[in-house]
């Protein structure tokens, strides 16, 4: 059977967790289709695996299982997250059945392309004499582990400081350099599993490579949109938080970009 197939399956039948509940296509069913896919592909190219492709599989699943489970328990122990959330995206209940499944195949997809350039790196393996970490592997995990470690480090500090603080913004710890530091990790992933396969594509793989990274930038932008208007309606009278969104950049840090409301095009 065709690999891409058989990945599109794993994919398709990971995220389809959204139809349970709507938010699960774009959250719970990203993490551990990421996780699924970076297994599958493991399974499947076992006499193709080199070191550099054994610890991008591993990572990927890790994030993903660890991104899927940390989701679902912030759902089930915080109902307020929850109603902050179904504020931000559709009811599931009033989307037609055809739009959900458009959104199924949709991100399914948007998943595969993402995890492609280790798709491709496994496809290529190393020829008799060439080095296994070659320069583009070891940029793009050295990404991937630095992107991971701050998701992870940016959700804690967030959970603490809303364990002190719940009714005050977050602006500790990476927050004080990047207003969204958890986004800024996962742009930082996906540039990893990005450059990891530069150097094995095909003039072809070129395509869905740089669709699938260039897709991800745009709906961490449109996550920060939405968490900036979300926070304004929050904290917009307070002093302190207009002077903190005003100094610190929203998404990537020392790049003046404070504010990504005007680009309405940003809608995910």
């Amino acid at each position: 059977m065709n690999i891409y197939l058989i990945l599109a399956a794993v994919s398709l039948l990971i995220t389809a967790i959204g139809f349970r509940y709507y938010i699960h296509f774009f959250s719970v069913g990203y993490g551990f289709a990421i996780a699924g896919l970076a297994l599958a592909m493991f399974v499947l190219f076992i006499p193709n695996l080199t070191l550099p492709t054994i610890i991008m599989c591993v990572l990927l699943v890790a994030y993903g299982i660890r991104l899927g489970g940390y989701l679902l328990y912030r759902e089930r122990k915080t109902p307020a997250y929850n109603q902050r959330v179904s504020g931000d995206i559709k009811d599931g209940n009033k989307v037609p059945f055809v739009a959900k499944v458009s959104i199924w195949i949709s991100c399914a997809l948007l998943y595969l392309l993402m995890t492609c350039p280790l798709l491709f790196r496994l496809q290529q393996p190393a020829a008799k004499g060439e080095p296994l970490f070659d320069v583009p592997v070891i940029i793009g995990i050295a990404l991937m582990v630095i992107g991971i470690l701050m998701e992870i480090i940016a959700d804690k500090q967030k959970s603490d400081a809303k364990k002190t603080q719940p009714g005050r913004f977050v602006d500790t710890g990476l927050y004080r350099f990047v207003r969204c530091p958890n986004y800024l990790g996962e742009l930082l992933l996906w540039t990893g599993v990005f450059v990891s396969g530069v150097n094995k594509m095909s003039t072809w793989q070129w395509i869905p490579a740089i669709l699938g990274l260039v897709l991800i930038v745009y709906v961490m932008l449109s996550g920060a949109r939405r968490l900036e208007l979300r926070q304004n309606k929050s904290y917009g009278d307070d002093p302190e938080y207009q002077k903190y969104v005003q100094t610190v950049p929203i998404i990537i840090p020392f790049i003046p970009l404070y504010s990504v409301i005007k680009y309405k095009f940003l809608v995910a």
